[in-house]
């Protein structure tokens, strides 16, 4: 196709992660609307729904397909991220027409994860599901979840040769080194992620903001706008109370167990269940959680 689609917007983008509820651990549906309104109410510029932290590669088709419809309903005019779990192109080309199907007019761009460290063939891939159903790409490097690592110099000549690519998502440790690569080689929007972990040095970067399901969302809006109010010395100030908790939640493993824990307590969610293989959260860290918790609402940056 030979529209352009529009590059993603700066700022905090919320990764939405998935509300299970009974013995069934059904999707709720509620959770996940309660879950969209408090990204609305935060200032988030858009919604990434079916990634790694949403448990993407746990649902089956026609509850990702609901998680689309609601967030179409409930967030009217929201630019949607979709999240294609796959590998393998042609599974990807699947996944998201099938996705794509219940979208209608609205045409939400796809996060699609580096699945070869070959540029050639990355580059291929990228083609040939933006060819297949039209949408802007968002690049994923994430190789803790596709065990692929590529060069960021070979990323940027991939991205470079697909004018369909909306951005990319960097969370490829060192992160603000990956950025700062990125970001002098490629005209696209670079998010940082992994919940907000190294937020301010990829802002220092040349970050565009960062894609994350970290539980407090307002709070990194805030240190997004305070950077490019008054830069990093702002943004370190309102990223401090908040940094025992980021870190706390970006635990490895029990991370996405951690946040579903944070929603409940905050009246988000009813239950902090998550899907095999994902972990539940151990017994041993909820006091510790509830002392993090007190210790915001104690310094009153809420």
């Amino acid at each position: 196709m030979n529209t352009t689609p529009d590059l993603l917007e700066r700022g905090l983008w919320g990764v939405m992660a998935t509300p299970f509820t009974g013995e069934s651990l059904a999707v709720d549906e509620q959770g996940v609307r309660s879950l969209i309104d408090l990204y609305r109410r935060a200032g988030a510029r858009g919604l990434v729904l079916l990634g790694v932290f949403g448990e993407g590669a746990q649902l089956n088709d026609a509850e990702s397909a609901r998680i689309v419809e609601i967030a179409l309903e409930h967030a009217p005019g929201m630019r949607l991220v979709l999240g294609l779990p796959a590998l393998t192109t042609e599974a990807a080309i699947a996944s998201a027409n099938r996705l794509l199907a219940v979208c209608g007019d609205v045409r939400p761009a796809l996060m699609v994860q580096v699945n070869t460290n070959d540029v050639d063939e990355l580059a291929a891939h990228f083609a040939a599901i933006h060819e297949a159903t039209g949408a802007g790409i968002l690049a994923q490097d994430y190789p803790l979840a596709s065990g692929v690592t590529i060069a960021n110099d070979a990323l940027a000549t991939v991205v470079n040769a697909s004018p369909f690519v909306v951005g990319i998502k960097a969370e490829a440790p060192p992160t603000a080194v990956a950025i700062g690569r990125l970001t002098s080689l490629t005209a696209v929007p670079v998010f940082g992620g992994l919940g907000g972990l190294g937020l301010l040095d990829e802002l220092a970067a040349g970050a565009a903001g960062a894609m994350t399901g970290f539980s407090y969302p307002e709070a990194l809006v805030t240190v997004v706008e305070a950077f490019d109010r008054d830069g990093f010395t702002a943004a370190r100030e309102a990223y401090l109370p908040w940094m025992p908790l980021v870190n706390f939640e970006a635990q490895a493993k029990v991370g996405l167990a951690i946040r579903k824990a944070v929603f409940v307590k905050r009246g988000i969610f009813d239950d902090r269940a998550v899907r095999p293989p994902s972990p539940a959260m151990p017994e041993e860290l909820h006091p510790l959680l509830s002392a993090q918790l007190a210790a915001v609402n104690e310094s009153g940056v809420l």
